[in-house]
């Protein structure tokens, strides 16, 4: 089959695509033909060796931590699902990847895929989705009613999170730029901050309940946060080379937030989304081959919205 592999650590340029042999499912596991994958910051960390504490793959190792596509062959003792069903999952980041025509998966991590979008933009929803989700929800404990700051919603997690405090009867204050302000705004912002032209600490008047930062901000902007969140309340925060600040005088917790795969979470996405309550935006969509060039595009900046990675056909 082909995939996209590194070697060794290092820049977009290391990433080769090749040929590889079949995978084939060992106990518990299925082998998924590949509708598509998805790009995700968090890729190029691990390519470029930021990651080998917290992700240790082995090399040469393939990445795509999204999967959309069809069960092709069943491992022993999985039930439950049978060869020919359309499935997502958030794959194990520490395997190999869904980069390739095919990858083997977990059976216990899929769900079965959306019908309301093509499946492979299904690849679009598993890693970003689930860790809005679980800031809202899990660890911001956000209920109707509240208030929430989704700091940096121009981004993919921002867009879900934004649809998903606003169906959970939040108050959503978002920020973003103008490249992303009207798209945010029609995710269901009821007040939308330019933060490029203003302070979010200053156009935020009254307290939040829930504060969910996705944007690298720098560290003095990343410390005034708290002050904007009711004592009792939450910071919940991705920038995971930043610790989240808190502020214990007022109760008012920070929360770094590692996502895990959670099937039944994902269900509830993929329920969310075949009910037309989610949204799933895809900005592009590349072909396998190209990679490689999609590392080296958001290596530098130029890469906005969620990007779905095509196989050829199988």
């Amino acid at each position: 089959m082909k995939a996209v592999r590194f070697h060794e650590y290092g820049d977009p340029g290391v990433l080769r695509y090749e040929d590889v042999d079949l995978p084939v499912p060992g106990p518990g596991q299925v082998r998924i033909r590949v509708a598509a994958t998805s790009f995700n910051p968090v890729d190029g960390n691990i390519r470029g060796g930021f990651m080998q504490g917290p992700i240790p793959v082995v090399l040469p190792h393939t990445p795509g931590i999204d999967v959309a596509g069809t069960i092709d062959a069943l491992g022993e003792g999985v039930d439950g699902i049978a060869v020919g069903d359309d499935v997502i999952g958030f794959l194990p980041m520490d395997k190999p990847g869904a980069a390739a025509q095919y990858v083997l998966a977990p059976a216990d991590i899929l769900t079965p895929a959306p019908k309301s979008v093509p499946l492979p933009d299904a690849a679009a929803l598993p890693l970003v989705g689930l860790t809005a989700w679980q800031a809202l929800f899990d660890h911001g404990k956000l209920t109707a009613g509240q208030r929430v700051l989704v700091n940096g919603a121009g981004g993919a997690v921002g867009g879900y999170a934004v649809q998903l405090a606003k169906n959970a009867g939040a108050h959503v204050i978002a920020t973003a730029g103008p490249r992303s302000g009207e798209q945010v705004r029609t995710a269901g912002a009821d007040e939308v901050v330019d933060h490029t032209s203003t302070e979010v600490t200053t156009a935020v008047t009254e307290p939040v309940d829930v504060v969910l930062n996705l944007a690298p901000v720098d560290p003095a902007q990343l410390a005034a946060l708290p002050g904007l969140i009711r004592p009792g309340g939450v910071l919940v925060n991705t920038t995971v080379w930043m610790p989240a600040p808190s502020d214990e005088e007022r109760d008012v917790r920070g929360v770094d937030l590692f996502v895990r795969s959670d099937a039944q979470q994902l269900a509830h996405l993929v329920t969310l989304t075949d009910g037309g309550h989610l949204h799933i935006d895809v900005a592009e969509r590349v072909p396998l081959a190209d990679l490689p060039a999609l590392h080296a595009r958001a290596a530098d900046g130029a890469v906005h919205g969620k990007v779905i990675v095509v196989p050829p056909a199988a």
